[in-house]
């Protein structure tokens, strides 16, 4: 049974996250992690598609970017696929695929919903036990979007744009945002709409996501419903 295509709309933002076969490491040593870096953003480029946050951990890679039109992102993934791989493979002495399977991604809102996702993929190593501040991890945007250096790869929300008149307030402002941290509530929302592929948002931007592309874009709950819970096909 073939897929169904992803839920794409041009101009709105998706979490996208990849992970290694079987969990397995994607990012070896200090090489690894800056190839690939300077690799997305030479394919990102080249499809024009701006990037605002990332984090590359060491067996899975978290982006919130902006696609211009449908079908950009793939073409970018699989450019970086075809040249990443076979360069680790030959660096490590490795053989077959690295990643597992294709990426997953999900429509974000913008309004709060961008700054709640680029906040969620800065604190990953925190999460993870990796550093104490998200900053302290070398291989993300967080010191970028903190104002503490120029990251060439990333391209400012317009939500983040707002936050301030100016580099300093704006990175100020988004520091109180990252310190005040996001709640498990927000964790587990953000985890299912990825795993699920669906729309992050209020509920009239998924009403208008589901209108736009004539598909459901809520997430589903797990499992089976119960018998005297079935009201006929959906």
């Amino acid at each position: 049974m073939p897929r169904r295509p992803r839920l794409e709309l041009p101009g709105v933002p998706l979490h996208f996250t990849h992970r290694g076969v079987n969990r397995a490491a994607t990012f070896l040593d200090d090489e690894d992690f800056s190839a690939y870096r300077q690799l997305l953003g030479e394919v990102l480029a080249g499809q024009g598609i701006p990037l605002h946050a990332y984090v590359l951990m060491t067996n899975h890679v978290h982006l919130l970017l902006t696609p211009p039109c449908v079908g950009s992102l793939s073409a970018a993934m699989c450019q970086l696929g075809r040249r990443y791989v076979p360069a680790f493979n030959r660096r490590h002495g490795c053989t077959g695929t690295l990643w597992e399977g294709r990426f997953k991604s999900c429509l974000v809102d913008t309004d709060r919903y961008v700054l709640t996702v680029q906040r969620y993929i800065e604190l990953n190593p925190v999460r993870a036990a990796m550093t104490e501040t998200p900053e302290a991890y070398r291989w993300s945007s967080a010191r970028g979007s903190l104002g503490l250096i120029a990251d060439p790869l990333l391209s400012l929300h317009p939500v983040y744009l707002a936050l301030g008149d100016g580099q300093q307030a704006r990175a100020s402002a988004y520091r109180e945002w990252v310190d005040q941290g996001i709640n498990q509530d927000e964790v587990q929302s953000i985890r299912l709409h990825l795993e699920q592929e669906r729309a992050l948002g209020h509920p009239r931007f998924q009403a208008m996501v589901e209108k736009t592309l004539n598909r459901p874009v809520a997430v589903r709950g797990r499992g089976r419903p119960r018998r005297a819970e079935k009201k006929g096909p959906e």
